[in-house]
């Protein structure tokens, strides 16, 4: 729960089980019907997650007004009435319309509207104009949500297990979705004079602050990847030994004030620190720190998903790009993981941490001793670059197009973060983005070798 100490307005993150058409009232969004069947079976029970996320995506988007839901911050960013739509546009693309017999497709003209990149189903709206999508309008798309949460019901009570393992991956791709709500709405409102809120957010701090400390890893030859039991995007496979040499990795992640100090010895003014490509973009984008930050009377302050707030110095730096996170790893005599590190030494950690779930939408302090925040509060850069494993092979067809025509020029991130919804999240979870992206949770673990 969000909770704003100067108000009693609350939001909460509780996913409904039953179902209303509901609209919210002034200063909020459209909320969109829920579905609820008959008696559990063994199949219910896919059914009722199923249903649990799609009423979820909605009720993140219900903070956000009709106008909000519209426009397109960036290219990079999607309207959040795109994402609403697109998520629909998968399960109707590639489970109704070739598995159901006699659906009605909701309408033919949204196949181009809310495809995304998938060449192989045709052409698409381009990218940097989805904001200018103003019809069809939220009724409309909330319409289409139901047509097809409907169908794709009747769908999945149906138990056909050929089905299964797509629908289980269209439900992690919302789930992918959900995050990338956040993602697009904290940058849009932060570019909004108002800077107002998305939700109110109280930021908890723990009692106790960690205190940076090293755990050493041998190495050698070990295994990393999926093993196939279970949920998996196929980018974590196939399963496969690396050679890792001994290494150190810091048992909690780099704080606010530690960057704060990096940013205040010139960091960014330091060309030494910096990798090629990186200085460029300080240099042509008039980077001064991480992405939301600003300083008023040498006051720093962040802006959340709760509105301005004061900076808070124990907790994780966050929107960092991957060439601020090796530059200030530089500076500090130390370099970012490699992915194959950071799986190993996640191996042992519990899959549970500051996430969606948790209510708090913002990076949360590190309590407690031993390693730390590998699970929530910030996606981790790593320094491997977003390639396949040995012997990965794309999907067949349309869906091969998910994960692998992107790699190139991305790099690895690790962990989830404090948006990314609890059981979407693996240690052998690759996320990916360009090296000089900032919108998404970014944030720092530092390594070292150990000789």
């Amino acid at each position: 729960m969000f909770v704003d100490e100067g108000n009693t307005t609350a939001f909460t993150l509780a996913v409904a089980t039953s179902y209303s058409f509901t609209a919210l009232g002034a200063g909020g969004g459209v909320v969109s019907n829920l579905i609820t069947r008959g008696a559990a079976t063994s199949d219910m029970l896919r059914l009722d997650r199923f249903l649990a996320v799609r009423a979820l995506t909605e009720q993140l988007a219900a903070p956000l007004s009709p106008e909000d839901q519209t426009v397109q911050s960036m290219p990079d960013a999607s309207p959040t009435k795109w994402h609403l739509a697109h998520t629909t546009w998968f399960f109707e693309t590639f489970l109704l319309r070739p598995h159901v017999s006699g659906y009605r497709v909701f309408d033919p003209a949204y196949e181009y509207l809310f495809n995304s990149y998938y060449e192989a189903v045709g052409p698409r709206h381009p990218r940097p104009q989805r904001g200018m999508i103003t019809r069809p309008g939220m009724e409309e798309i909330l319409a289409y949500r139901r047509h097809v949460t409907e169908a794709m019901a009747d769908l999945v009570e149906r138990g056909d297990r050929r089905c299964m393992p797509l629908i289980e991956l269209g439900l992690h791709h919302e789930q992918q979705h959900q995050e990338l709500i956040l993602m697009d709405a904290k940058h849009l409102l932060s570019l909004n004079p108002l800077k107002p809120a998305y939700a109110h957010v109280r930021r908890v701090a723990g009692t106790e602050d960690a205190s940076a400390g090293w755990i050493e890893v041998e190495g050698g030859l070990v295994s990393i990847g999926h093993d196939g039991q279970g949920f998996a995007f196929d980018n974590e496979a196939p399963r496969h030994r690396v050679w890792i040499e001994p290494f150190a990795l810091a048992t909690r992640l780099v704080t606010c004030a530690e960057y704060l100090a990096f940013i205040e010895d010139g960091g960014y003014r330091r060309p030494e620190f910096w990798l090629s490509a990186g200085w460029e973009c300080v240099n042509q984008r008039g980077w001064e720190g991480p992405l939301y930050w600003q300083c008023d009377d040498r006051r720093w302050s962040v802006f959340t998903l709760g509105g301005l707030q004061p900076l808070a110095d124990s907790e994780p730096v966050c929107h960092v790009s991957a060439y601020e996170a090796a530059a200030y790893a530089k500076w500090a005599g130390k370099r970012l993981p490699r992915e194959s590190e950071w799986e190993i030494a996640a191996s042992e950690v519990a899959l549970a941490g500051n996430m969606l779930d948790s209510g708090r939408l913002h990076p949360a302090q590190a309590t407690g001793p031993g390693l730390a925040q590998m699970i929530g509060d910030v996606w981790e850069w790593t320094a491997s670059p977003y390639v396949a494993y040995p012997g990965y092979c794309e999907p067949a067809g349309a869906i091969g197009e998910y994960n692998g025509k992107f790699m190139a020029n991305q790099m690895v991130l690790r962990g989830g973060c404090a948006v990314t919804p609890n059981d979407h999240i693996r240690t052998t979870y690759r996320n990916f983005f360009p090296p000089d992206a900032r919108w998404m949770f970014g944030g720092i673990r530092l390594a070292e070798d150990l000789r």
